[in-house]
């Protein structure tokens, strides 16, 4: 809701704060991220995340202490304009649009891997044009949804932790011990893919009660709840499947609850990883479309993209693009690609975060020196780690991007 002055209400506590980040982060990466992930790290699974969530503290301690002080919708879209220029504003912006872009496709594709493996790509761009349909019309994801998607995720993933734990099953398979640290690290910043939701409460600003104090604390209370539950569910995956089982499922979870002796619990997972995965697909639609409609007021991106329609009141033509680059996306790319790709632009997108809070002073509550300074060197050195072919194409789009906004800088002045 918006105030007379057009500024969002601050409605969101810290509860509602945490809720809303623990249900982006845990909303479909696990059930997605740790498969890619145990065929880079092996039996070393378990570090890799550890990585990924030392990468996650520091990006979320940066990304917390900026959204103190611009406590406003935006993200690092608005705080590498503020702190470094426009350009780097535009370049987190776009590598936002372009990664989340991915993980829309990667959600759908989780989609369809659970719903119906055989069929999985057909079944990811019917999940697309339906929820780009159901966004079209202004119908969108509350509070109270959100809520329920969290309890069904938890619900599912405690019941693989459960059955994974204490069921009974055959010995687990491993990878040939050959892992380097090239595989952590690979492993690290595809594991990431799960850990990046916690940007949402930032990009929250406007509409959370004191922002200064409940922002940090709900981003820091999520980070923390994420971990602990993707740490025993890794546990659980790989007691029951081992790295090699782990590392060749296309529906990881519901495989652990077969394999410990509960077949009959799968589509219990299966529909928890469906319902997970079209609940964040609904969420990155809507923020991506967003994201798009900012950059093309402030002329970044074609200003027919601005659009917005007179009955629904959404930016329909930026949720048609979007939800056609996504359907183009879950039908030409698999899963690993693509969490590889979301990686690596969101990646970057929390480098520009890091670097921008590195300027901030004492008097703006700035973290601890080691802080953004580990989050950017840490962003790099896992970005540089994932598999070539989403680096090559990361750099490619983000060149792209650059030469975009050469382009309409020239047009502008």
């Amino acid at each position: 809701m918006a105030s007379a002055d057009g500024a969002l209400e601050r409605r969101l506590g810290l509860v509602d704060s945490v809720i809303i980040g623990l249900g982006s982060m845990i909303g479909a990466g696990i059930f997605a991220a740790l498969a890619p992930a145990a065929a880079a790290a092996g039996s070393w699974l378990l570090l890799a995340l550890a990585v990924a969530a030392v990468l996650a503290y520091c990006n979320a301690t940066s990304s917390a202490r900026l959204a103190a002080v611009y406590p406003v919708s935006g993200g690092t879209y608005v705080y590498g304009r503020e702190r470094l220029g426009a350009f780097w504003g535009y370049l987190a912006g776009w590598g936002f649009v372009a990664g989340k872009t991915a993980s829309c496709a990667a959600m759908a594709l989780t989609v369809g891997s659970y719903a119906w493996p055989e069929r999985s790509r057909a079944i990811a761009v019917a999940a697309v044009v339906a929820i780009t349909a159901i966004n079209y019309t202004g119908v969108q994801k509350s509070a109270l949804a959100t809520r329920a998607i969290v309890a069904v995720v938890l619900a599912a993933l405690a019941l693989v932790v459960g059955v994974g734990v204490f069921g009974t099953h055959s010995a687990a398979t491993v990878l040939p011990d050959r892992i380097g640290p090239r595989g952590v690290l690979e492993a690290a910043g595809l594991l990431f893919f799960a850990f990046a939701g916690y940007a949402r409460i930032a990009t929250l600003g406007e509409e959370v009660r004191e922002p200064r104090r409940t922002i940090p604390r709900a981003i820091m209370i999520a980070l923390g709840l994420a971990l602990v539950i993707y740490a025993l569910v890794a546990v659980a995956a790989l007691t029951v499947l081992g790295s090699a089982g782990l590392a060749a499922a296309t529906d990881p979870l519901a495989r652990v609850v077969s394999a410990a002796g509960a077949p009959g619990l799968a589509p219990v997972v299966r529909v928890g990883a469906v319902v997970a995965a079209a609940g964040s697909l609904l969420a990155l639609i809507l923020g991506v479309s967003r994201t798009v409609l900012a950059m093309a007021r402030d002329r970044y991106l074609p200003g027919a993209l601005a659009a917005v329609h007179p009955r629904f009141a959404v930016p329909h033509r930026a949720e048609l693009l979007v939800g056609a680059i996504v359907a183009v996306v879950a039908a030409t790319f698999d899963l690993r690609a693509a969490i590889g790709f979301s990686s690596f632009t969101v990646l970057v997108y929390y480098l520009i975060a890091n670097v921008s809070a590195a300027t901030l002073t004492e008097a703006e509550h700035r973290p601890a020196r080691w802080v953004p300074m580990v989050g950017a060197a840490g962003c790099v050195i896992v970005g540089f780690a994932l598999p070539m072919a989403a680096v090559f194409t990361g750099l490619g789009v983000l060149a792209l991007g650059a030469g975009w906004y050469a382009v309409r800088a020239r047009a502008i002045r």
